[in-house]
């Protein structure tokens, strides 16, 4: 049995590239703040740029096929939150502004005491 978690372990292991761990943590980094990124908003039809949102920037995880969520931090603990619809003549793209160092022989774990202890007043 052991030798057969081992095997398994091994093959999931090895279907990761190098790319897919960059990117893995790329995005990671996006979603802590630490990129600056630009994300442009396009009219199909009109061949107009309609909004350009720029700073340290991530999708939001609640973004749907009709809206996308972006949220920046704008200060040490304020954050900005924009909603925007989207349709079959608007789409977007996200750009990655700078370079970022990321390895690809070791990902993240990044744990937030503010989201696994639950806030507790005692009157």
């Amino acid at each position: 049995m052991r030798y057969l978690i081992l095997i398994l372990i091994t093959i999931l292991l090895s279907a990761c590239n190098d790319a897919d761990v960059a990117s893995r943590n790329l995005s990671t980094a996006a979603d802590n703040f630490e990129i600056q990124r630009r994300i442009v908003f396009y009219n199909g039809i009109t061949n107009d740029y309609m909004l350009t949102i720029e700073g340290l920037c991530s999708k939001d995880n609640t973004s749907t096929d009709k809206t996308l969520g972006i949220i920046c931090k704008v200060g040490k603990n304020e954050y900005k939150k924009h909603l925007l619809g989207l349709s079959d003549n608007v789409t977007f793209f996200i750009e990655q502004i700078d370079g970022h160092q990321t390895s690809i022989y070791h990902y993240k774990v990044i744990f937030k005491p503010s989201v696994i202890i639950p806030d507790i007043e005692i009157n």
